[in-house]
């Protein structure tokens, strides 16, 4: 489903990644390893068309490298970043209502896609006429996913889906996130966490210094004996 070949990506006189190969097939989680300042969020922002890169990035056969953001996400791929922003104004019902604004939908169509997601995240649907900027860190966090797929994404990005939550939440994200994959979309997962992202992923590739220095199933990188020094850099 996606294949990134030989990706770079430069900040200035930087290049703060280097290479990159990776693939995702289509029903797959992925998970991309790696600690603070390995290159995992600009890759992902590589893919999603937010930075420019060298390189090939490839999703459904078709070359995706030079487009735009929107035309990205147009093609099926969404992205959540790792600040969970939310239009914290806004009910979490209209926020997604606004997930869905890609497509244009009638009035009856949104309403249907809306409840979708209120069913799969039941917190949602308890909270869903409350202003989203009082919702607890791991409820905005599943609000930003549920929004990101109001646009219906075959390939949904998640960048830090644990950051800055406690220990039990994360767990609930992470139900959350195999429920979404039970109907069906492909993830690309960017993890601090890889106790976590190497549980529920089945593959995995870890970064450092900007390159990908292991890649295999994801019981193989958990058993691996190097997974720490990686992480450390050592």
């Amino acid at each position: 489903m996606l294949k990134v070949e030989n990706l770079n990506v430069r900040y200035g006189a930087v290049t703060a990644v280097k290479d990159v190969s990776l693939e995702v097939s289509e029903g797959e989680m992925v998970c991309l390893l790696g600690a603070n300042g390995s290159g995992k969020t600009t890759t992902m922002l590589a893919i999603a068309g937010a930075l420019k890169a060298s390189g090939r990035v490839t999703f459904n056969g078709e070359d995706i490298t030079s487009l735009s953001p929107e035309r990205v996400l147009r093609k099926g791929i969404a992205m959540v970043p790792e600040t969970r922003e939310v239009f914290s104004d806004l009910t979490v019902r209209e926020n997604l209502i606004l997930g869905g604004f890609i497509h244009r939908r009638n009035r009856k169509k949104s309403h249907h896609d809306t409840e979708q997601m209120l069913d799969l995240f039941q917190v949602l649907r308890e909270r869903q006429n409350q202003q989203s900027g009082t919702l607890s860190g791991g409820e905005q966090q599943q609000l930003v996913i549920a929004r990101a797929m109001m646009s219906q994404p075959k390939l949904l990005l998640l960048d830090e889906p644990s950051l800055g939550l406690a220990p039990a939440i994360v767990h609930h994200i992470y139900d959350f996130i195999n429920k979404l994959r039970s109907t069906g979309v492909t993830i690309l997962l960017v993890e601090q966490n890889a106790n976590m992202a190497l549980k529920n992923a089945e593959r995995a590739y870890v970064m450092a210094l900007g390159k990908i220095a292991k890649k295999g199933a994801a019981a193989e990188i958990a058993a691996s004996s190097d997974l720490e020094a990686l992480y450390l850099g050592v």
